[in-house]
């Protein structure tokens, strides 16, 4: 049979002139003069085409194309799109605000001087409470509370809710703002993508995953790690993606019952300098020092059992600060969720500042494991 080549092409591109037609016509829809129609096209073009390379064009779910492209980092990811759409549209119905900045710049903390920490080129602080004024104390713990919720101390000594079980897996590691990046010393060969934050994994906060992950898995404790860099390119919406991230997982292992999302700070002192913090532990070298981050309900979004995570975060600031008195700052509970209504074992853990060496992040991820370790066996007998 003769194929009729010219007029097969002739109907190709009346098909490519009709669908570019009806685009242009759905997206300046509501345009009402012509320069905020082609205002409307210019900002949909760049998306419509990253779709169309993302094979995502016609998809009915309506997710992002940043969305689509976290879960199309592999197939298991992919496979639990369906999940991950129902939930996004349950998550729209609630009024939404973008989670606050956290500022962990000490208030009532004093800095003390950290001679023996290892120079990179920036000062060295250890910050302690030497106060209890303006904390919620538990012990050892000291509690900075941003919200307007009252903090019972015998509530917050009760157990936490999750626990290990023997399915598999148990931790999820994740970066929402994986580029976040330490100060290496010396002349390493670091690319820096933007204010103190690289892509190289070497020197940001995926690394110091890498040393809790492999801190679990010598503990026997089933561990997963994800080493997206879900702020880059964009840092806008980054919570949003990992979000989608967290939903997908749970959807595929409904087995995680923590979930711990690394950061770092960032801290100045009054002229804008950046200084790290620092905690020397005796007979193993110097280390960054943490702070554990928790989320409440306190932005009008539902998360009913903030209280779970707040008390697992004093456990373990409890059982770390028995043997390294220095290595916590204060735990920060805040308004904003940060994604951890997902489990009730979810803590954001802020690992050093940009001034702290990549060596001392990793140390002090190591060490927190470890001690989460402890505290998780503990209580699963």
């Amino acid at each position: 049979m003769r194929v009729d080549w010219k007029n097969l092409s002739r109907r190709l591109q009346a098909g490519v002139l009709a669908a570019g037609t009806l685009w242009v016509v759905t997206v300046t829809a509501g345009s009402d003069t012509a320069a905020s129609a082609l205002s409307a096209v210019r900002e949909a073009l760049p998306l419509g085409i990253l779709r169309w390379e993302l094979g995502d064009l016609w998809a009915e779910d309506q997710l992002s194309p940043a969305v689509a492209m976290a879960l199309g980092e592999s197939p298991l990811l992919a496979a639990a799109r369906p999940l991950v759409a129902e939930l996004r549209r349950q998550e729209e119905t609630e009024e939404d605000t973008p989670e606050e900045e956290i500022e962990t710049v000490p208030v009532e903390e004093t800095p003390l001087d950290a001679p023996e920490a290892a120079d990179n080129g920036v000062p060295a602080r250890t910050l302690v409470p030497t106060d209890p004024s303006g904390y919620t104390v538990v012990g050892r713990a000291y509690i900075t509370n941003t919200t307007d919720h009252q903090l019972s101390v015998p509530a917050l000594q009760e157990n936490f809710a999750a626990v290990l079980t023997p399915e598999e897996p148990q931790i999820l590691i994740l970066h929402t703002h994986g580029s976040e990046a330490y100060t290496p010393a010396g002349d390493a060969d670091i690319v820096w993508s933007g204010n103190y934050r690289t892509t190289d994994s070497r020197y940001n906060v995926v690394a110091v995953g890498d040393a809790m992950a492999e801190v679990f898995a010598e503990a026997g404790i089933s561990v997963l790690h994800d080493r997206t860099l879900y702020d880059y390119p964009s840092y806008n919406e980054a919570y949003d993606r990992s979000l989608a991230a967290i939903q997908s997982y749970l959807a595929q292992y409904p087995s995680i019952q923590f979930i711990l999302d690394i950061h770092r700070d960032a801290i100045e002192d009054g002229e804008g300098n950046q200084y790290k913090v620092v905690s020397t532990i005796d007979g193993v070298g110097t280390s960054a020092q943490m702070t554990l981050v928790v989320g409440s309900d306190g932005s009008g979004l539902s998360h009913p059992n903030w209280m779970e995570n707040l008390k697992l975060a004093v456990a373990l600031q409890q059982d770390i600060l028995t043997e390294y008195p220095t290595l916590m700052r204060p735990i920060l509970l805040r308004n904003s969720r940060y994604n951890q209504h997902a489990t009730t074992g979810s803590l954001l853990v802020e690992v050093g500042a940009a001034g702290n060496s990549p060596e001392e992040a990793a140390l002090a991820g190591r060490l927190f494991a470890e001690h989460m370790v402890e505290v998780l066996e503990a209580r699963s007998k």
